[in-house]
């Protein structure tokens, strides 16, 4: 390790979905399953809105908070579905990544317990070592549902944050209503803050999103623009929460990232406009086709949203294997032992075209015996 470095970037390597950009970039026609992004373009009208803002000079800092207008609208947005809270403040951030990074440092002392469950975002384990706190991962196989009589039993003096992330990535699968609201009670009575990652909310296709908001009103709340508008490397997201919280975050921010880019928030406003429905069901389609070609080749734990799903590997392969086959058949997946303590499943992310997904659908047939 170079001696100019910090001890505490040692403890994780860069992300192994990162690494698949450099692989694809070398393919003449990749099947690339492996990246979680949109396959829409950002939606014209939003489009239009940056570049007018970019244009009427808008281009300067705003204040670190967000803009009144992207703020105003966004309360109007959460109260219509939770109530108007005075106790609540929000905050447009840099990005989703950006407000879990603001809420782990805002709250996270040394020596801090942070319980999350496994299969996990990559980004949790990485931000919770880099303010300080501890990992205590919760083993949800294997159907990827999470018992909250062992996140009771998981609580200790030292716990400060649950992470609950619903529908999952990389799993797709979606909470059960029972296990959310007694999750959110859990952390009321324990006083334990919960943050609720909630940036695939928009992506729920077998019944209505839930929040833990809805049982808690101390929730940390993250949602952003990043995959419902394909604002990806727009970097635009909002958190609300408990005002002492957020205001502290928002310290945070001006010392940070300053404040979401500009004109983007300005797209932001735009888009609250759109209906983006019929964007969400070409993903509930290419969600029933991946299951229905993947019925008999391996175990799936249903997705009910995001866009991913977590398939079993095949019987006496491991990941790195099960990735060079794939390889092999010009085909991008991701070992599930990015996300996990477990090598035993993959990823697949089949936010891609329709062509994409029948080629891919093929190959993983093809090779599901190892």
């Amino acid at each position: 390790m170079h001696p100019w470095l910090a001890r505490r970037t040692a403890g994780f390597d860069s992300s192994g979905i990162r690494k698949m950009f450099a692989l694809s970039a070398r393919m003449r026609d990749p099947i690339n399953l492996s990246i979680g992004q949109p396959d829409f373009p950002v939606p014209e009208p939003v489009k239009d809105e940056i570049c007018h803002n970019i244009r009427a000079d808008r281009n300067g800092y705003t204040a670190t908070e967000g803009i009144a207008e992207l703020r105003q609208k966004l309360n109007e947005v959460i109260g219509q579905r939770f109530g108007n809270d005075p106790n609540r403040s929000l905050l447009v951030s840099s990005g989703t990544s950006g407000a879990l990074n603001l809420a782990i440092l805002a709250m996270i002392n040394l020596g801090d317990e942070v319980i999350y469950f496994d299969p996990y975002f990559v980004m949790y384990p990485a931000l919770i070592e880099l303010a300080g706190g501890v990992s205590v991962q919760i083993d949800t196989y294997p159907d990827f549902q999470i018992d909250v009589e062992r996140v009771r039993q998981a609580i200790t003096p030292r716990t400060k944050m649950i992470i609950l992330n619903s529908p999952s990535n990389p799993t797709g699968v979606c909470c059960r209503e029972n296990a959310m609201r007694d999750l959110a009670q859990l952390a009321l009575e324990r006083n334990v803050c919960l943050v609720s990652d909630e940036i695939y909310s928009h992506f729920h296709f077998d019944s209505p999103h839930l929040s833990p908001l809805a049982w808690n009103p101390h929730t940390v709340v993250i949602d952003g623009f990043s995959k419902s508008y394909a604002m990806t490397g727009l970097r635009i997201g909002f958190v609300h929460g408990p005002t002492e919280v957020i205001d502290t975050m928002a310290k945070l921010q001006q010392f940070t990232f300053v404040c979401a880019p500009a004109p983007v928030q300005w797209g932001a406003l735009k888009a609250l406009d759109l209906d983006m429905h019929e964007a969400i069901d070409r993903y509930r389609t290419k969600r029933n086709r991946l299951v229905e070609g993947l019925q008999g080749y391996y175990e799936l734990a249903a997705p009910g949203g995001a866009f991913y799903a977590f398939p079993r590997l095949p019987s006496g392969c491991t990941g790195d294997e099960f990735t060079e086959r794939a390889v092999a058949h010009e085909m991008l997946v991701i070992p599930g032992k990015i996300f996990s303590r477990h090598d035993t499943h993959f990823r697949i992310s089949y936010a891609v075209d329709d062509r994409t997904l029948e080629r891919g659908i093929e190959v993983l047939q093809k090779i599901a015996r190892c």
